[in-house]
């Protein structure tokens, strides 16, 4: 009797173990309300918006600009120390002189603009529907978010390739853009704790709110980890999710054994050529490097408010402080060089137009915030522990910040479908290289819609 007891519970704890392990885990979260006072009903109108400007908001910003006082960069220094002195004076004379904001205000009013209530935060975001559809298909529903310090705007090249494709085999998008609570046009939260989970859960109700029960998403930097919350937040909702970013979430034994046998085994990891590259410069360099490249980091992690207040106030210290980021982020060998290859890859006046959102809204210290509240619960939060189990594409830009090889993604993205090791680009991706980025975006969505209609068929 008791050994037959003993196998049942034998079994039956096996089961329990199978049952557990073939179950889709999912991220927790409860609803918050981010204004300050009690919670009141939500208005959950859909109200358009429109980016303005006026006559004395250009004359306080070319009297702030007038008032700057250079500072002489170190000889032969370049972008070493920072944005380079006399470079940004040329920056400067052009932003004072040339950028036309008005002309760059209706540009963003190209697409429709709205703004809707949730949790107490007056969400801003941009919608752009199709023009044409071809008969018998619909439109994909695909919403793409942001990061730091980028905006909306990072999206105004990528939108038109999606939403009105050239190659009549590809897929036609309907696109939603929403600025990140705290960035841009959307309200800062007013209370303490709003962080990339708060942020998943907020989209994932704009996007019902908009009439979508199941859509796409996409995401590189912050918009990452958002997109990524969304996909463990409701798996049944996020159809498909596309990344450009995807650092590992925790380290693990296959992360440790491939750091540590690597080099000497690559095959043994799946590692290519560049996967060894990327990941074993000499020690030193790898230290050296992050430590160049993640002040900024520390500095809003924790006490952001302090040098925000300074870029709230300067419009010239705000452009250099953002400005050196799409100089470096989109390739570390630009601090090389005088002009710290800005144009290279960006025109000025696209670049002034994201400086000058941040500007007009008055929305660095919230955003910066957003690294505080995220870092300030600890690096073992529950979303680094739950795998995401939606089919999931990334793209793999060669100059992001931080490589990871397709074994580091497959930990975290148990249903990986597409992994494109991308011919050129950097960190804002999306801006950089929007023809490389739709064309990944469709093939990864294409390979989705494939399997789901061959699985409703059987």
């Amino acid at each position: 009797m008791f050994t037959e007891l003993l196998v049942a519970m034998v079994i039956g704890g096996l089961i329990f173990l199978l049952v557990q392990r073939g179950r889709t885990q999912v991220l927790e979260t409860a609803d918050g309300w981010w204004c300050t006072g009690d919670p009141t009903d939500e208005d959950v109108t859909v109200r358009p918006f429109k980016v303005t400007t006026s006559d004395e908001e250009l004359q306080d910003l070319y009297r702030r600009i007038d008032q700057t006082r250079p500072v002489p960069s170190l000889e032969d220094s370049q972008f070493n120390y920072g944005f380079n002195s006399q470079y940004l004076q040329r920056v400067v004379s052009y932003w004072r002189n040339d950028f036309d904001w008005r002309r760059q205000v209706d540009k963003l009013n190209q697409y429709p603009h709205f703004k809707t209530n949730v949790e107490g935060i007056d969400v801003h975001y941009v919608h752009v529907k199709p023009t044409k559809v071809p008969e018998g298909t619909s439109a994909v529903p695909l919403i793409m978010v942001h990061g730091w310090p980028g905006s909306f705007y990072e999206f105004y090249g990528l939108i038109p390739l999606l939403t009105e494709p050239s190659n009549p085999e590809d897929l036609v998008f309907e696109v939603v853009c929403p600025s990140i609570p705290g960035y841009g046009f959307s309200e800062a939260p007013q209370k303490k704790g709003f962080d990339s989970v708060c942020a998943a859960r907020i989209f994932l109700k704009l996007m019902k709110r908009l009439g979508f029960q199941q859509f796409y998403a996409h995401g590189g930097d912050w918009g990452w980890l958002v997109t990524t919350n969304m996909a463990q937040l409701e798996p049944k909702t996020v159809k498909g999710l596309h990344v450009n970013f995807a650092p590992p979430s925790k380290p693990g034994l296959t992360l440790t054994l491939s750091i540590v046998l690597g080099r000497r085994f690559p095959s043994l990891f799946g590692f290519s050529e560049t996967d060894v590259q990327r990941l074993y410069p000499c020690m030193e360099k790898l230290v050296v490097e992050s430590i160049k490249e993640s002040g900024y980091m520390h500095i809003q992690a924790t006490k952001p408010d302090t040098v925000g207040r300074g870029l709230n106030d300067s419009p010239v210290g705000l452009a250099a402080y953002i400005l050196e980021k799409f100089s470096t982020w989109t390739s570390q060998e630009f601090r090389n060089l005088e002009d710290g290859g800005l144009t290279r890859k960006f025109s000025l006046d696209d670049l002034l137009t994201n400086v000058m959102i941040y500007w007009t809204s008055g929305c660095i210290i919230s955003s910066m915030r957003f690294y505080k509240e995220n870092f300030g619960k600890g690096l073992n939060q529950p979303h680094t522990k739950i795998p995401v189990y939606v089919p999931t594409g990334f793209a793999c830009f060669p100059n992001e910040l931080m490589h990871t090889p397709k074994l580091w993604v497959k930990q975290k993205y148990h249903n990986l479908v597409t992994f494109t090791p991308m011919a050129r680009g950097g960190h804002f991706a999306a801006m950089e290289e929007p023809q490389l980025m739709a064309e990944d975006i469709q093939k990864f969505t294409k390979m989705v819609e494939k399997t789901k209609k061959q699985k409703s068929v059987v």
